[in-house]
């Protein structure tokens, strides 16, 4: 791990994958270190801000060295389940990159246990990650105009759900009616750091 200042009041710190992310990102969660009003986890990063004047930096980043990241499997208690049907434009693409029948891709997705591993692109997209989720699944070469919110998409090794209407260009496999998304609901956000996932097929 590698911890940086970035600016007067936050350090950055640098890890090797998003498992060692989330899992640092909780542990500091769980410290309550003193001042820290903000921690942010990203792909291989975790983003801390501090109030002014409450902790120095130097101090704040020996704490962060001195702590054992939480295992990803108990980052969260916290689950939620997203109903879902298979209907998405992209499914018998993803099925052929996968070199699975439609049955048989629809089911692996279901069985795992997916975790949000951070919030980025638009307000309340998670970015899902499973252990047991191998497979690794192109982008669109070009973004779609428009994704309707709702849209359940795979890119990479990530999971995500369309929190709103927007351009994209994830493989779109289903839909899920849930507004994971709502800005007059407190927190507006279903999908954050930690959460677990399972999706039910509703049909």
């Amino acid at each position: 791990m590698r911890i940086l200042s970035c600016g007067e009041h936050a350090l950055l710190l640098d890890l090797d994958d998003v498992e060692a992310a989330l899992g640092l990102q909780q542990a500091i969660c769980d410290a309550k270190l003193p001042g820290v009003v903000d921690v942010v986890p990203a792909e291989h990063t975790v983003l801390i801000s501090v109030a002014p004047g409450t902790t120095r930096l130097s101090q704040l980043a020996e704490q962060i060295s001195a702590l054992a990241p939480v295992r990803a499997s108990t980052t969260s208690c916290r689950e939620v389940e997203i109903p879902v049907v298979y209907d998405g434009p992209d499914l018998l693409r993803v099925c052929e990159m996968a070199g699975m029948s439609e049955e048989a891709l629809v089911d692996r997705h279901l069985r795992q246990i997916w975790t949000v591993a951070f919030v980025g692109f638009a307000p309340g997209f998670g970015y899902m990650t499973a252990n047991a989720w191998t497979h690794v699944i192109p982008r669109h070469s070009e973004s779609r105009l428009e994704v309707r919110a709702g849209a359940i998409g795979l890119a990479g090794r990530y999971c995500g759900v369309y929190p709103s209407d927007s351009p994209g260009g994830w493989q779109i496999i289903g839909h899920t009616t849930l507004a994971v998304w709502c800005p007059k609901r407190n927190p507006p956000a279903v999908l954050r750091p930690g959460t677990r996932v399972r999706f039910v097929r509703t049909c």
